[in-house]
């Protein structure tokens, strides 16, 4: 960009709210524009309307808006546009039909399992992108050597494969003629293993053009890389955008005389570079707009601050993006978003719900922002439609934005100015809300202003932004204080002194186009060609030849399609990546050797092992020297530099800088006189001493109080951020440091669990994601837990407070204990918490806990995985942790814990855990978890005070017993208005008969109730039984499932109610007792009789359906997904885990290259959620066949008792667990078994239905 000279080059950024235009002119003087980006009543199109303002105002004369423009004076347009996201969250896209190995039809739709909202009955999960579904006859299968399978074929990685079945093309003709009836046009075609072998997919392909179809998106080539489910999302996704991108660009090739014949139009994507318009595909694209920006400050901020770590915040109207910076863009290669997980290259953008447009609530004495927002139209109350009151609303009535430097656009006529009446009006709503609340309230106080009530939400919303960036910093490892704050976007101006005085950083650095940097950064990005390959080769001297050869064949690619475009070879420059893993793990990092340079011991383009090992001790904290390494996918990143450069250095100053005029500015403690700066007036040198508004057309940069401005050489803004004055927060209530604390605790537990993902070595926490970690009192009792894995919420709480009273005034600092054990609060054996006592100066006892809780594969027993279907006693489920210490005087125990990890193995027909490695490795990572909670609650102690930090402690919880109480008399309340009892029960049975009884008696004056599970049967003889902690945790997920919204899920759900367990009974057995079942069985059937009291829902799949597979070398463990119960108002999720376990399933391709076993079925057994009103979710069939001899477990439920519907909905189906001989003899294995398997065999998963619920009409 910058020539030919003489004509315009363009750079243009629609986002959500508004369209940023950045335009070199001729002569090389630049004129920049903001419009809404939505307008349909003035402009159909912003990027063209934005041009046709700029031609105009250069040219003096009217341009039409009904006539195409003259592009003659036009050298170049590049774009960043959110027309694929929009198309993406909107679901208006094309019309898709999906082809897919036959057995796979629902394979996307199931997608990880996992449900996105814990606690939304309703399970809300995005729909798939496609409209039908055809399954394709063909198979190819990894070669495992077995006998008569006939000779394998060589796929693209190097594996050796089996074509079991060739693609019957003759039947897939007529289906494909069916769908060109309907009016389908587009398709994506996933295959099982396309990533290696790919010519099943081209036949499909070949087939599809032949027959008319307008696109056809094949799996193999969008992205191929091992794994189906995202390679198949994103197929899906470049089937359902791409021909929505392709209209866009049409209509707006059509807004100019020539179509822009002979300009240059470049499209932003998702991975920070630059593409022609022609090759600008759908799922590239979705992160098309915020990438702008990452460039912007990358080129910019990174270089002038002397090469210091930058931290990008992006403050929209919408949300937030941040992201990271130090020498080189960050990408990730597998991320979701609008509920799709893509696979392709993009860079490392964490989105906030928190922007200027985010709506504010008061609820339950809590200050909330977003996550809704007011959107452009109505926008937030201050632009005259109607809107509610938001983010930019507060700042307004702060005196943080002037009215007068906004344009007038406002209005129903668009040609009024912003509104601060408006504003004030509808905050004051909310502030009428606050003030009750205090007023009234459980701690009476003072009411708050209309300003403080303004203020304490933009703390709030300053508090919000602050936990991503933590996130990308703290949780991997980076010191944000180390960090520059590169703040751009439109509302990011009035937030970047607090946001950086809140995380440590003493520099903000402001671009002088940070209104626009995202289009700025369009205009200096780099066009990028990438090759990517995939790969099965270890990394090893035998194969570096091999390496070098696939990497020099994709560089030659890169090259050849950017000289194609214009690039001489001398502007073009490669990068090769190799994606590289330890075996037998399933993290992989894609390393760059370009600061490694090629040894007489690695491949010549670089030594990517140094470079693995390094980054792999960075992020992880370990290194596993003694496993080899896995070559994933070689990648070649070429780039043919293109990016304007800026020459309209600023004026130097002369003499001080001009004050506009003097307004009143709200801080902490009232108004202070604020002066007022022009941007454009501003002159290298000058320096702004806060508090001031630096203001142009684009942007509002607050100065604060104790801060310091000054103009840069470039003409940006750098702000010197002075340290915080100490607060004077006090112990008593004060619902702003509520919400403040609120979020700091949750963000301590949320950093903990990625710490605890990123340092664990095995599949079940780094993948699965099968853990949990919180933060709690002194007295033990939960105050933060983050939303990983129900079953754990209440039980950690039960295992903290016993071991508070069973060790005394025998904890010390340095000490770590472990435990297991389901009478001191835990779950079942293989889910080990580690618990850390904290210490504090001055003193005796430990002032607050922190804890993790992971499930490890294995740790001894009668079965591999330790989850036996007939274990009678505790000892056979392996090994037992009552109060164990592991760390002790800061000293790891590793030989003690070794002993007591392989003690099973002296109980007879049971065994010591049969994987120690990966125990210690991850008790390790549970330790490093557990240390980050320590760091940063010291910091906060730090920040608040010990005494302040406990009383929020304490505060938030009672926040949490206040919505619990106002839901139960709400609840009281609507039985009252129908002639109702206040008293409900509920009864189900597990398959053995063992019943669930429960009567709860609601007291409508208190807002409590007693929940008296009185009547349940006894303890049994297997393993079905439940420790009473398992009990809490599905009351607590119940009861925050039953609030219905976002509150503080801590210890105080539970104080408005009185639990009554009869011991001895299935859900409080002797301590003897078995109760692996009980996990991950019974506490689904304690939902399911908690909910279906209150009415809430009908059953869902009531089982977490246990599949254990193990032999002498091998051990694999899944949880198979259900059906979710239907509710007043909504069918059941279908092929969902629900209620009390969410983890991840294998994918496929994973599952098959890793295990000696064959996935022959995945799909929805449809119908099997019950008919009603509103129809229970469907269970799902699958299907495993064996390829070795081994040991198959199964440990399921609603095997004999079905899942209950609601107001005459049906019930839901039985499971039904089947085996199936190679002679085709078929046996039903019952819910509960261990059974040897061969080659050839295979096992048949139907019972995996679930429940249906239909209410009457009065739920409709």
């Amino acid at each position: 960009m910058g020539s030919p000279k003489g004509r315009f080059h363009f750079a243009i950024d629609r986002g959500g709210t508004f369209t940023d235009v950045f335009a070199q002119c001729p002569g090389g003087h630049v004129r920049v524009l903001k419009l809404l980006s939505e307008d349909p009543a003035n402009y159909a199109d912003a990027p063209t309307e934005g041009i046709r303002r700029i031609l105009e105002q250069e040219a003096g004369v009217l341009l039409p808006r009904d006539q195409p423009l003259d592009s003659s004076h036009i050298a170049s347009i590049r774009m960043g546009t959110t027309v694929a996201t929009n198309a993406l969250l909107e679901r208006k896209g094309e019309r898709v039909a999906l082809l897919v190995t036959r057995g796979f039809r629902d394979l996307l739709h199931i997608g990880t399992q996992a449900r996105g909202d814990l606690f939304d009955l309703a399970v809300p999960m995005p729909e798939v992108l496609y409209e039908e579904v055809l399954e394709v006859d063909e198979r190819v299968v990894l070669h495992r050597g077995e006998a008569g399978t006939g000779t394998p074929v060589k796929g693209r990685t190097g594996d050796l494969l089996e074509v079991q079945q060739p693609v019957d093309l003759g039947a897939l003709r007529g289906k494909l003629e069916g769908l060109l009836s309907r009016g389908i046009r587009s398709l994506a075609v996933v295959l099982m293993h396309s990533y290696t072998w790919a010519q099943h997919e081209q036949q499909v392909g070949a087939l599809a053009w032949e027959l008319g179809f307008t696109h056809v998106s094949l799996s193999s080539e969008a992205m191929p890389m091992v794994r189906i489910v995202p390679r198949g999302h994103t197929a899906c996704a470049d089937a359902y955008l791409t021909p929505a991108i392709q209209r866009y660009v049409q209509g707006f090739r059509r807004g100019f005389q020539g179509q822009l014949k002979d300009v240059q139009v470049l499209f932003m994507r998702s991975d920070g570079g630059l593409a022609p318009m022609d090759a600008f595909s759908g799922s590239r694209a979705v992160l098309s707009g915020p990438a702008g920006g990452v460039v912007g400050y990358s080129a910019t901020t990174y270089h002038q601050e002397g090469g210091q770590p930058v931290i990008g915040f992006d403050m929209g109207g919408t949300s937030t993006d941040v992201s990271r910076y130090a020498g080189e863009f960050e990408h990730i290669f597998e991320a979701s978003t609008a509920g799709i997980t893509l696979q392709a290259p993009q860079l490392d953008i964490n989105t906030v719900a928190a922007g200027g447009g985010s709506r504010l609530f008061f609820r339950s004495g809590l200050f909330v922002v977003g996550p809704e927002s007011a959107g452009a139209h109505p926008g937030p109350a201050c632009y005259r439609k109607g809107g509610p009151v938001t983010v930019t609303d507060a700042n307004l009535v702060l005196g943080r934005l002037l009215p007068a430097s906004f344009p007038c656009i406002f209005g129903p006529g668009e040609d009024q100015p912003l509104s601060p009446e408006a504003s004030r009006k509808a905050l004051e709503a909310v502030a009428t809300e606050v003030n009750s609340f205090l007023t009234n309230g459980p701690c009476p106080a003072s009411p708050l202003s209309l300003e403080e009530v303004a203020m304490g939400f933009v703390r709030v919303a300053n508090e919000a932004m602050c936990r991503p960036i933590r996130a990308l910093t703290q949780a991997r490892g980076h010191d944000p204080s180390a960090h520059v704050l590169a703040c751009f976007g439109g509302a990011g101006g009035q937030h970047a002194c607090a946001i950086a005085r809140a995380l440590g950083m003493d520099t903000v650095h402001i671009h002088r186009h940070s209104g626009l940097l995202s289009a700025l950064g369009l205009a200096l990005a780099d066009v990028v060609q990438e090759a990517q390959e995939p790969c099965s080769l270890l990394y090893t001297p035998e194969t570096y030849v091999q390496l070098d050869q696939r990497l020099s064949r994709l560089e030659e690619q890169c090259v050849d399609a950017l000289q194609a475009q214009g690039f001489p070879r001398s502007q073009i420059s490669t990068e090769s990546f190799l994606h590289l893993r330890y075996q037998g793990t399933d993290c992989a990092l894609m390393v760059s050797a370009h600061q490694h340079p090629a040894t007489a011991c690695s491949p010549r383009a670089g030594d990517f092992g140094a470079a693995f090992v390094e980054r792999y001790m960075r992020e992880f904290g370990f290194v596993i020297p003694e496993r080899p390494v896995v070559v994933d996918d070689v990648r070649v990143r070429g780039t043919g530099r293109s990016g304007l450069r800026l020459e309209d250095a600023p004026k130097a100053q002369t003499g001080p800088p001009r004050v506009d005029k003097m307004t009143q500015c709200y801080f902490e403690g009232g108004y202070q006189e604020t002066p007022v700066y022009l941007l454009g007036e501003l002159g290298y040198g000058h320096k702004l001493q806060g508090p001031c508004l630096i203001i142009d057309s684009n942007s509002t940069i607050l100065v604060e109080p104790g801060c310091q401005a000054e103009v840069t050489e470039t003409g940006d803004i750098r702000i010197s951020v002075g340290a915080e004055v100490p607060g004077t927060v006090g112990t008593q209530l004060d619902p702003i440091q509520l919400s403040i604390f609120s979020h700091r605790f949750m963000s301590i537990a949320e950093q903990m669990g990625r710490i605890l993902q990123r340092t664990a070595i095995s599949t079940n926490i780094k993948e699965r994601l099968d853990f949990s970690c919180a933060l709690f009192g002194p007295d033990g009792g939960l105050v933060s837990n983050a939303p990983h894995i129900p079953v754990h919420l209440g039980a950690m709480q039960e295992t903290v407070q016993f071991q508070i009273q069973h060790l005394g005034a025998n904890l010390h600092p340095g000490d770590v204990l472990l435990s297991n054990h389901p009478s001191a609060g835990g779950s079942h054996l293989p889910d080990l918490t580690v618990i850390t006592p904290v210490f504090w100066p001055g003193q005796t006892r430990p002032v607050f806990y922190v804890a993790s809780r992971g499930h490890h594969a294995d740790i001894g027993g009668i079965t591999p995985g330790s989850m036996p279907p007939h274990s009678t006693t505790l000892q056979q489920e392996g090994a037992v942790f009552l109060s164990f210490k592991l760390v002790q005087g800061g000293v790891f125990q590793e030989e003690a814990v070794t002993e007591a990890l392989r003690a099973p193995g002296k109980v007879p027909n049971c065994s010591g855990t049969r994987n120690l490695h990966d125990n210690l490795s991850d008790l390790r990572a549970q330790v490093a978890a557990n240390q980050k909670g320590i760091q940063l609650v010291g910091e906060l102690i730090g920040q608040y005070g010990l005494d302040v930090v406990q009383a929020y402690m304490g505060h938030i919880q009672v926040n949490a017993e206040l919505a619990v109480r106002d839901m139960l008399r709400a609840f009281g309340t609507s039985r009252q208005a129908q002639g109702l009892p206040l008293e409900v029960s509920s009864e189900d049975h597990m398959d053995d008969g063992s019943p669930i009884c429960l009567r709860v008696q609601i007291n409508l004056r208190q807002g409590s109730a007693v929940f008296d599970f009185s009547g349940t049967g006894p303890e049994v003889f297997g393993n079905l039984n439940a420790p009473r902690a398992i009990t809490l945790s599905a009351l607590i997920y119940c009861l925050r499932c039953l609030v219905g919204r976002d509150i503080p899920l801590n210890q105080g759900c539970l104080a408005p109610v009185r639990v009554v367990i009869p011991r001895g009974s299935i859900l409080d057995p002797s301590p003897e007792a078995a109760v692996v079942g009980g996990n991950v069985l019974t506490s689904q059937r304690v939902v399911d009789v908690i909910l279906g009291a209150f009415g809430a829902c009908a059953a869902s799949q009531g089982c977490m359906n246990n599949v254990t597979l193990g032999n002498a070398h091998m051990g694999y463990y899944e949880t198979v997904a259900g059906g979710a119960g239907a509710g007043p108002g909504w069918h059941g999720r279908s092929g969902v885990h629900s209620h009390m376990t969410n983890t991840r399933i294998t994918d496929p391709e994973i599952l098959e290259g890793r295990y000696p076993v064959i996935l022959r079925r995945f799909e929805l057994r449809q119908g099997s959620g019950g008919r009603g009103r509103f129809r229970g979710g469907d269970g799902v069939i699958r299907e495993l066949l064996f390829r070795e001899e081994a040991l198959l477990s199964v440990l399921t439920e609603r095997r004999a008792f079905q899942p209950y519907g609601l107001h005459g909905g049906e019930p839901g189906a039985r499971g039904l667990n089947l085996l199936i001989r190679k002679n085709g003899r078929t046996v039903n294995l019952g819910s509960k078994t261990s059974v040897t398997v061969y080659p050839g065999a295979s096992y048949h998963c139907s019972g995996v239905r679930e429940v249906l619920l239909l209410p009457h009409q009065a739920h409709s």
